[in-house]
C-alpha cells in the first residue's frame, strides 16, 4: 500500500488589519503619512530616478521612518504580535531571543512599476503592509525555494494543487498584512493599475 506525505512546508501569513475600527484608523494614517514622506524625501526621489525606479522607494534614503511619523511606529507595534504568532506556527526556536523590527521603508509603486525577484539576507522574518492597492495592481508573486534545484524536473501542470505550484501569487488589499520567511524569494510584477500601488516593508532580526 503506497502514502504520500507533504513535508519541507513553506508558510506565508496573512492578517487584514483594517477588519477592525482600531486598524482602520492606521491605514488612513499611514496613507497620509506616506504621500507626505514620498513627497518630502528628495534624497529619496533622486536615487529612484538615478536608478530607474518607477516610483518612489525610501529603502536608499531613510532609516527613521518610525521616527519620522508616529503612524509608521504603530504599525510596527501591530505587527509585532503577528511576527510573533508566525514564529511560534512555523515553530521557530527562538530559545530565549525574540524577533525585533530591523528596517522598515516606504514604497510607492507608480502604473507599470514593479520589484524584481529578490531576497531579504540578515533578516529573519520579512513582510509587506499594503496601504493602497488600486484594481489592476500586481499582487506578489513567491517563487518556490527548491526552484534552481529541480534540474530536469518537469513544469507542473496548470491545474496542479497551489501547494505544488512553482509560483503562487497573491493578491493583498488595503489593510492586508503578508508576513514569510526572509529567504523566500518573491518579486511584484509591473503595477497595471492607472494609480499608485502603495506599501509598507519591513525586516525582523533575531535579538
Amino acid at each position: 500500500m503506497a502514502s504520500i506525505e507533504t513535508v519541507f512546508v513553506t508558510r506565508i501569513y496573512r492578517a487584514e488589519l483594517a477588519a477592525r475600527a482600531p486598524g482602520r484608523r492606521l491605514l488612513q494614517d499611514l496613507k497620509a503619512a506616506s504621500r507626505s514622506i514620498a513627497a518630502d524625501d528628495v534624497a529619496g526621489r533622486q536615487w529612484c530616478r538615478a536608478n530607474g525606479y518607477k516610483g518612489y522607494t525610501s529603502y536608499a534614503s531613510l532609516d527613521d521612518l518610525a521616527w519620522r511619523s508616529p503612524a509608521f511606529q504603530d504599525l510596527l507595534e501591530a505587527v509585532d504580535p503577528h511576527v510573533a504568532d508566525f514564529a511560534r506556527i512555523a515553530d521557530m526556536d527562538l530559545g530565549r531571543r525574540r524577533l525585533v523590527a530591523d528596517s522598515i521603508w516606504l514604497n510607492v509603486l507608480e502604473p507599470g512599476g514593479h520589484h524584481a525577484a529578490h531576497i531579504h539576507p540578515n533578516a529573519v522574518v520579512s513582510g509587506t503592509y499594503y496601504v493602497e492597492v488600486p484594481d489592476g495592481a500586481s499582487a506578489i508573486r513567491f517563487e518556490d525555494p527548491r526552484l534552481p534545484l529541480m534540474m530536469a524536473a518537469p513544469p507542473r501542470r496548470t491545474r496542479a494543487a497551489r501547494e505544488a505550484q512553482t509560483f503562487v501569487s497573491m493578491a493583498p488589499k488595503a489593510g492586508t498584512l503578508l508576513l514569510w520567511e526572509s529567504w523566500l524569494r518573491h518579486e511584484v510584477p509591473p503595477n497595471a493599475a492607472d494609480a499608485e500601488r502603495i506599501s509598507v516593508s519591513f525586516n525582523y532580526r533575531l535579538d
